[in-house]
């Protein structure tokens, strides 16, 4: 799915919550989304269907890049903001299982504004495994963007 494409892609996040919570039979506010980046850097080398959830393409990653081998966050090459996200995978979950260690959840933003005309521009948090403590990545300022400016 190319996020990026869709208009308001907070709905589309919020249907995939809701189907999930109706087949498994949880309860909608007891449910939250957790990301993982996998090791596809396009959609043509996705050959399976997830499970649950979705495979999402076309975020930029501001502030740092990804380690593709060791699957992490790391420091950003000098004079490279924006980098390409690899796919993403995107999983509705019950909060209660929602395991975080050594994982940064950064913004992702509908532009490299942080916000559009309207003031709004959040579109959800996504998880990022680090090896290195968080307050290096909030002072790095990393967040994700549907759109590279």
């Amino acid at each position: 799915m190319w996020l990026s494409g869709l208009h308001i892609p907070e709905s589309y996040l919020t249907a995939l919550v809701q189907a999930t919570c109706r087949k498994n039979g949880w309860p909608l506010d007891r449910s939250t989304l957790y990301t993982q980046v996998t090791k596809y850097r396009t959609a043509d080398e996705v050959t399976e269907r997830p499970g649950q959830g979705c495979f999402v393409s076309g975020l930029y990653l501001e502030g740092a890049d990804w380690d593709l081998d060791n699957g992490c966050l790391t420091r950003s090459k000098p004079k490279v903001l924006v980098v390409d996200l690899p796919i993403l995978k995107i999983i509705p979950i019950e909060a209660h299982r929602l395991k975080l260690q050594n994982t940064f959840r950064t913004p992702v933003y509908t532009t490299s504004m942080r916000r559009n005309a309207m003031g709004v521009g959040l579109v959800f948090e996504a998880d990022l495994f680090t090896t290195r403590h968080l307050s290096h990545w909030v002072l790095q300022g990393v967040c994700l963007t549907l759109n590279a400016d």
